[in-house]
């Protein structure tokens, strides 16, 4: 147990979590996605998939505990080595800025990380603290999507998260140690792909849904 925890309190460990988390949360985004794309089918169609969510009762508690604890993990040691990496490195040239392949995503994960972790929040706000009592899951969303300050914060965010995944899924491969050359352009590809595909789908969402209801 004492072996396990100096490994994990270890920058390479630290690594390992945000890896193992950031995966998870990749997945949360695509099977979270193939669910509202049921909005398409309108309302008692997207009713309906709710109304399967709930009830799962438990499992759902449980599974938003994971998440939640994914959160603060994620979190926590995304700030623990952005801090280290600042106090190891205090003084960055400008070649140092732009060496090493560095890119939009690479460069800006710290930044982009802490934006998402607000659009959470107002996410949260929005759909999730709300009586759902007197409104169907269908008639919140197509209240919330009617406002069009709120559709490009939303269009903006998924944009932020096509931004952060595209190089937190290639980096977690990287520190999971799927790191060998000939397949660091397949990951790196793939890392690309599936961000425009999750910005996309979920950043049409709104407008879709602002446009047709």
């Amino acid at each position: 147990m004492n072996s396990i925890m100096a490994v994990l309190g270890s920058s390479i460990g630290k690594k390992w979590l945000m890896a193992v988390t950031g995966l998870g949360f990749i997945g949360f985004l695509v099977v979270h996605l193939l669910g509202n794309l049921t909005i398409a089918g309108g309302a008692e169609a997207f009713n309906g998939y709710a109304a399967r969510l709930h009830a799962l009762g438990p499992l759902v508690t449980v599974a938003e505990i994971v998440l939640v604890v994914m959160a603060a993990v994620h979190v926590g040691t995304g700030i623990w080595l952005f801090v280290a990496n600042c106090k190891a490195r205090p003084v960055r040239s400008a070649v140092v800025r732009r060496a090493g392949g560095r890119t939009i995503g690479s460069a800006s994960m710290p930044y982009t990380g802490l934006g998402i972790l607000a659009f959470v929040v107002l996410h949260l706000a929005n759909f999730h603290f709300v009586d759902k009592t007197q409104v169907t899951v269908f008639e919140l969303v197509a209240k919330a999507f009617a406002d069009p300050v709120y559709v490009v914060i939303y269009v903006t965010a998924m944009a932020v998260v096509a931004v952060h995944v595209s190089h937190g899924l290639f980096s977690a491969f990287q520190s999971l140690g799927a790191n060998h050359e000939r397949i660091k352009g397949a990951v790196l590809g793939a890392s690309v792909i599936l961000a425009v595909v999750l910005g996309l789908g979920f950043g049409l969402l709104p407008v879709y849904v602002a446009l047709t209801v």
